[in-house]
């Protein structure tokens, strides 16, 4: 690899003379890190007409930096850095002066979150990898993947490749969610009424701005999504938590002046509870009455395989109170980010409206491949065998935990890709997750999904989207050991 000529800039308050001035600078960024070994410099010739100076001066220059084996020459290759080259300090280097802002009064508005889920970048690297929504690649389609985004790339794509939608979509993915994938769910939609989304949680933002302000009332589960509550604590609304049960959010339990629910019903999220019918019924007349509308994120419809998926709210709307939320990172990937907003006109109008102003419209590119996967049968195939591999792993991990006298607390009815589990009392899983890290085994502590100052700690979810069946009995002797031992 060359390192740009474009990156040498001589420090105008540096002293001493061109040459010395060029050794600093080129020394510099290889005890920055910036420069690395086996990286050639720009030639002399180029440097010198870059920085303005004679070519004999950054000859002498890069002749010094050889002879302390910062630089090796290599003949009419030119110069490159010295795999003897002195190693960056091990502690991160002050780049710039912190100045004399104070960023604490500065910001005006604070958006880390407190406690949310550890997702460590080097999943993939654990044996026991009982971590939520990650792809396992031997499941995934990756032939036909390719095949329809080279599909996409081609001539007679183009114009979806390439166009600026501004605040629209591509009108073959909305076609195709409107006849084929919302129809499973019982959905009918216009696509005036569809909205593309960067996934599921965008599409929860999108809705929380339009449907909320300060004045106005949400209620949400708990425990819950980490990011939905992050996102309604943003946008600064009224929001009340109520506790979910083994059927899922109670309606009875709903505050007066609720305006907004948020709901998981398929696959509550994190206990993965299902609920029934009658309830949903309920909650359904109960904003009929009390005139509040429901988001209900259905992430996980598709991973129904115990029995065939209960209907969605949505599809029993009646009165137009639904706002559904449908994602295909789930069952793609979750780097694909693309998901979909199911709503009424006038507020689909709006989102559509706000989306335009933030990002305008997900990539081209990304929807037309989509498009091709859904529309030519692939997408199934792919929900069809991941069904099939998760079936099979959930009764291994089911009759694991039975095996070790772990208490399910929470596994769905119709399926998902994990279970919800409660530690005996006075076990705080965050430090159960450290202890079993260094076992190569890698669990989600249940406390991030729990509202308060002072959360459960002794729950935990174990998922088995991206574990072979075969690791899944060692990996929970392994919980269970570290249970007993804590």
């Amino acid at each position: 690899m060359s390192i740009s000529v474009e990156t040498f800039f001589l420090d105008p308050s540096a002293e001493g003379t061109l040459q010395a001035r060029i050794q600093q600078m080129v020394a510099q960024g290889i005890l920055a890190g910036r420069f690395r070994p086996g990286e050639r410099l720009p030639s002399s010739r180029k440097m010198a007409a870059h920085l303005g100076v004679s070519r004999i001066t950054v000859t002498l220059a890069y002749t010094e930096l050889v002879a302390d084996d910062y630089l090796t020459s290599r003949g009419r290759s030119g110069y490159f850095v010295s795999d003897n080259a002195p190693e960056p300090p091990a502690f991160p280097a002050q780049r710039f002066n912190a100045g004399t802002v104070d960023w604490h009064r500065t910001i005006g508005q604070r958006f880390t979150p407190g406690l949310s889920l550890d997702k460590p970048a080097d999943w993939a690297d654990y044996r026991y990898q009982f971590i939520y929504g990650q792809t396992d690649r031997t499941l995934f389609d990756s032939t036909n993947w390719r095949l329809c985004a080279l599909r996409a790339l081609g001539m007679r794509d183009f114009s979806a490749l390439t166009s600026d939608y501004f605040d629209g979509d591509d009108p073959q993915l909305v076609d195709f969610i409107a006849r084929q994938t919302l129809p499973r769910r019982g959905i009918l939609a216009n696509p005036d009424e569809i909205l593309i989304t960067m996934g599921a949680q965008n599409a929860l933002w999108l809705s929380a701005q339009v449907l909320l302000n300060s004045r106005r009332r949400a209620a949400i589960e708990d425990p819950c999504y980490p990011a939905l509550r992050t996102i309604l604590t943003q946008s600064r609304c009224q929001l009340s938590v109520v506790p979910v049960d083994e059927d899922g959010l109670p309606p009875a339990d709903l505050p007066e002046h609720t305006d907004v629910v948020f709901t998981t019903p398929s696959h509550q999220c994190p206990t993965a509870a299902t609920m029934p019918l009658a309830r949903r019924q309920a909650l359904l007349d109960k904003a009929e009455a009390e005139d509040f509308v429901i988001v209900e994120d259905d992430y996980e419809f598709e991973m129904s395989f115990l029995k065939a998926p209960s209907p969605s709210l949505k599809s029993l709307d009646k009165n137009g109170r639904v706002i559904y939320v449908g994602s295909f990172s789930k069952s793609l990937f979750p780097g694909l980010r693309l998901g979909y907003l199911v709503g009424p006109a006038p507020f689909i109008r709006e989102a559509r409206a706000l989306r335009a102003t933030v990002l305008r419209h997900p990539p081209g590119h990304i929807q037309r491949t989509v498009s091709y996967y859904l529309s030519l049968g692939h997408y199934d195939a792919l929900v069809r065998r991941m069904s099939k591999t998760y079936h099979e792993r959930r009764q291994v991990m089911v009759n694991a935990l039975d095996a070790h006298g772990l208490t399910i607390a929470g596994q769905g009815t119709y399926g998902g890709s994990s279970v919800w589990l409660k530690a005996p009392s006075g076990i705080n899983t965050t430090e159960l997750a450290e202890t079993l890290r260094g076992k190569s085994v890698l669990v989600e502590p249940g406390a991030p999904f729990f509202a308060g100052e002072t959360p459960p700690e002794d729950y935990l979810r174990l998922a088995y989207s991206s574990i072979p069946s075969a690791r899944i009995p060692e990996g929970i002797r392994l919980i269970a050991e570290a249970i007993r031992d804590s």
